[in-house]
């Protein structure tokens, strides 16, 4: 089975190539650096090429902004380039990476998720969408967004999961039959951004002063409460262990993946917030 990975040189990209080895499949890497720019649809001999033979395609693709334009932008050129050339391609299933909550939390980012997944939907390829809380690689993000003695974090709710367990269910789904949108998928425990970005601050061995603020209006509201929480865990202090639950929690992650006085292996990727 040939699998492409549309962003597969990315953070989770790079653990959908990985999980897809293990399992015996063959991925197949889109990305510029492979030679496909996902936003033309060029590059080399084009996505007609790349995805010749290909039966499924994972849509783990990212650009980093703030901006509804630009994100709305981005996701709606490369979900219609994907989805047009896996048409032609004859790719049976289209499985497209997520946020959980961004029909909840009006962030600009988010908008673009929306239009990826609302491109999924109206295109004749069967899809699946799957959608995911923050990676537990999101705390350094924040944290390294503004350098300085002064760490400025929003106040956010969430419930992170090893980006490597969202790797692994979108190869599984990538492998069934087409679900449409799939269950969300989360870790083990929620948790305060504010409190994460402490302690990873800690583990670090840095020393900045933690500033939390709160996002203004409806957003602000939405992220301190349980907009960026799986339905089932809305309101919850705990998972709940009847949906799809990553693992690994947070503090397990830090002791894995950050050493005293540097950062994790892998690159944060967007996720908003």
């Amino acid at each position: 089975m040939r699998v492409a990975v549309a962003g597969g040189t990315g953070l989770v990209g790079r653990y959908v190539v990985e999980e897809l080895v293990a399992a015996g499949r063959e991925p197949v890497v889109l990305s510029r650096s492979r030679g496909v720019d996902l936003v033309s649809g060029e590059g080399g001999a084009g996505l007609d090429a790349a995805l010749e033979g290909v039966d499924a395609v994972v849509d783990v693709s990212n650009v980093t902004t703030t901006s509804a334009r630009k994100s709305v932008a981005f996701f709606d050129a490369v979900g219609r380039n994907l989805l047009d050339a896996g048409e032609r391609a004859g790719v049976r299933h289209h499985v497209v990476l997520s946020i959980v909550g961004i029909d909840r939390v009006g962030l600009g980012y988010y908008r673009g998720k929306l239009r990826q997944e609302d491109v999924a939907r109206g295109a004749p390829v069967p899809w699946s969408v799957l959608r995911a809380t923050q990676f537990h690689e999101f705390a350094e993000q924040t944290l390294d967004r503004v350098p300085g003695p002064f760490a400025v974090v929003p106040r956010m709710r969430t419930q992170p999961i090893a980006a490597r367990e969202v790797a692994r269910q979108l190869v599984k789904l990538a492998a069934g039959p087409a679900q449409g949108m799939a269950p969300d998928l989360a870790g083990p425990r929620v948790e305060q951004l504010v409190d994460m970005v402490r302690r990873l601050l800690r583990a670090r061995g840095e020393r900045r002063l933690v500033v939390p603020v709160r996002m203004p209006g409806a957003v602000g509201a939405a992220m301190t409460g349980d907009g960026q929480l799986p339905v089932a865990d809305a309101g919850a202090g705990a998972a709940d262990v009847s949906g799809a639950r990553g693992s690994e929690t947070f503090d397990e992650w830090l002791a894995r993946h950050v050493v005293r006085g540097g950062r994790s292996s892998g690159r944060p990727s967007v996720r908003g917030g």
